[in-house]
Parts: structure tokens; sequence; C-alpha cells
């Protein structure tokens, strides 16, 4: 397993890891360690303010009411920039400096190559970020362009903050193309995950380029906060996971059934209601905390197992392709667009499958993020949907979370 891959520590070692085995005090009659304030992988809210129905923005639902529950709803770290006047910008969530610029397109081996003798504001130890790392930028208060008249949304990046592009159309490029390189290369295939902050997605994306040569990328690198996208996984031994790296616990097991994204707002609804482990206060993961348990060193065509580490038990699937798989998993945010609010954000935890050249093949790899259509019958979407043919399920899974008390 790598340094930078996901860990379940046990109980007394991850007693002692937030402050000291003293910490241990309670834990055993049955309930969770304490976490302290000083989160090593503190996760940046999406910044999304709006909230949506099945289609469109409405007013902030009410408690018991359809659709509460969702992203603009929830609790978060909100993002929070210094521009450092150096060509650098400081996280002060995360505590990641970046590039405030950027570095060009190039291919991802050159692109991690060329970290090593990157200077910028005096420091030598920039690094090409992990996807983990690269994906704390991404915010959803911005807007997928439209497919209609291919023009621009709003970037899913602070661009009062960092330099952002798309992708130049004068150089035959699509407006999308604004796919921003990482270390973080997909375990099952030739094929690195990227963030594209055009269309707010992460993407497994071929490291050829179908027109020939190197596939070329956006660069931003960073430094600091080596942690940042490590977990800190304990099994509560009680049906939940706690993160004590984010500060998050999360049921052990899913719903094992797929479901809209309104029953998946109200799922989390009616656990509450029933005391689920002897919380009230779980909740529909945001697309950020959902991403934050993705283990990229895992897959079904490596491992035999969804993305994510073996403390958390996953419901297997048959795929479109008729192959044994793992699910799609929603979240609380919405996926805004010029048409509105009709697709909600998931994480693919099992092949990222999309139909093109007259078959399904796992286009986007286990660990991508994507959306789908918040209500329907995904009949209506034999071949998938989009320039990929993504697969359009819409009756996706739900793992819950909520946020661990000090």
């Amino acid at each position: 397993m790598s340094t930078r891959a996901l860990r379940v520590v046990s109980v007394l070692a991850a007693a002692c890891l937030v402050g000291g085995c003293a910490l241990l005090g309670g834990w055993t009659d049955g309930t969770a360690p304490a976490v302290t304030d000083d989160l090593t992988y503190a996760i940046v809210d999406t910044h999304q303010a709006k909230t949506y129905d099945a289609t469109s923005e409405i007013p902030a639902p009410s408690p018991g009411a359809p659709f509460f529950g969702q992203d603009a709803q929830g609790p978060g770290n909100p993002p929070s920039y210094r521009d450092n006047g150096d060509g650098t910008v400081t996280d002060l969530v995360t505590g990641l400096m970046w590039q405030q610029g950027r570095s060009g397109k190039m291919s991802q081996e050159e692109a991690d190559a060329g970290a090593a003798s990157f200077h910028l504001a005096g420091y030598t130890d920039w690094r090409l970020p992990t996807i983990k790392e690269l994906y704390s930028l991404i915010l959803f208060s911005g807007e997928d362009i439209s497919p209609e008249s291919g023009s621009a949304g709003v970037p899913f990046i602070d661009t009062d903050v960092f330099a952002f592009t798309y992708g130049d159309v004068a150089a035959g490029e699509r407006i999308i193309d604004s796919q921003w390189a990482t270390t973080t290369l997909y375990v099952a295939g030739e094929m690195m995950f990227g963030v594209n902050f055009a269309d707010g997605r992460i993407k497994a994306y071929g490291l050829q380029s179908p027109r020939g040569g190197d596939m070329q990328f956006l660069v931003r690198y960073v430094r600091g906060n080596p942690d940042y996208g490590e977990n800190a996984l304990v099994d509560n031994r009680d049906g939940t996971v706690s993160d004590l790296a984010t500060g998050l616990m999360w049921t052990q097991d899913d719903s094992a059934l797929g479901m809209d994204w309104e029953a998946a707002l109200d799922y989390a609804q009616q656990r509450n209601a029933e005391g689920y482990f002897g919380y009230a206060d779980w909740r529909l993961p945001n697309a950020k905390e959902l991403q934050s348990i993705v283990d990229y060193d895992r897959s079904p065509d490596t491992t035999g197992s969804a993305a994510i580490d073996p403390a958390f038990d996953a419901t297997p699937i048959t795929n479109e392709a008729g192959e044994p798989d793992w699910g799609f998993y929603w979240t609380s945010t919405t996926h805004a667009s010029a048409r509105g609010g009709e697709a909600a954000v998931y994480v693919a935890f099992g092949r990222g499958l999309g139909y093109m050249n007259g078959r399904w093949s796992d286009v986007h790899g286990a660990g991508s993020q994507r959306s789908d259509p918040k209500a329907g019958d995904p009949a209506q979407y034999p071949l998938g949907r989009g320039p990929q043919g993504d697969a359009v399920r819409i009756l996706n899974l739900v793992r819950l979370v909520r946020t661990i008390e000090n």
C-alpha cells in the first residue's frame, strides 16, 4: 500500500493519534474517540449556497419537507484563501499552499517530473498534487457549460484567487477542455485521475491523446501539509467508522438498495428519526466529504473490490456490461448547469462505465465523480448519455455521514 493510502488504525493507535493514549477513556464502552481541532485532512466546504428540488432552484426546505438536508443546508468549513502577494495562495482550511497561476499544458509525466525544478516565492519543495489535494479546490457554486449552446458556465474554482482557463476553441480544443493533472494514476489502466474545473468532475483520463502523442493537461503545483488526503480510519465496532483525519463518522454499511436523489435525502431523515446507531444527526454527504473516503489504491479490476477501504462494506451489483461490480453513491450536492438543478453529484466506487465504440467499458475509473439525473427512469438511457456514454442509473446507493463532536 502506498504511503498516501487510506489507513485503518487500531483502537489504541487511533486514540494515541489524537493526543495520547489517555484519550482512550470511554472507548471500551462503545463510544467513538474524541477528535482534536487540528485535523490533518480538513474538508473544505463545497460552497454550494443554493437549494434545489429535482429540477430547479427552490427556497431552503424546512425539516421534514421534501429535499431537506441537501448540501447548502449542511455543516462545513467555508473556503478561506490568503493571497500571499508572491504568486502563491494559502488555503487556510487545508494548510496547503498553491501556485496561484498555472504552468501551461504538458503530459502527466512531464508535470510530475517538472515539480523538482519548479521554484516559486523562494520555495523549492513544490509537488504535483494528488487527486485529493487538487479536489480540495473544487467549488460547487460553479455551473456546468451549456451543451446546447457550447457557452461557458461558471468555473468550479475561485477565479478571484486562482488562474483558470477554459479550452482554447480557436486551437481546436473544446470549451470543456480544462483538465488538470495529478500524481494519482488509475490502478486499473493507463489513465490519470484529474479534475475538470470547467465541468465540475473527476475523471480518469488516458495518458495518450486520441489524436496521437501524450495527452496534455493543465498544471498547478502545491506544497505543505504532507498528510493531506491520508485518512485515519477507526472501525468503531458498532456499525460506524470514524475518520480521525477529517473528523467525520460514516455508516459502515450502505443502503443496500438504490434510490433517487429525493429518496436519498429522505433516507437520512428516516435514519435520524430512528436514532440510527445512537445518533440523530446523520446526513447525505456532500461531494467533497464522500470523495474523501475513496481509496485510489483499490478497484474492481485490481483488488476485486470497490475503491474503498475494507473497513467499509459495499453492496455488490451487476453493471451494464453484465459484470460483477460496485455502485455509484449519491451526494447531497446538486450539479448545476444552464439547464438548472436537474442533476446531482455521485461518486463511483465501482467502474465509471461509459458506452463507447459499441460496448460498455470503464471510461472514467473507480473513484471518478460524475452526475446523474435526480429523478426518472434509467431505462430511458440504454446507452448512457454525454460524449462518452456515461452510464445513467438514477437509483444510486447511499452511505451516511455525521460530524464527530469534539
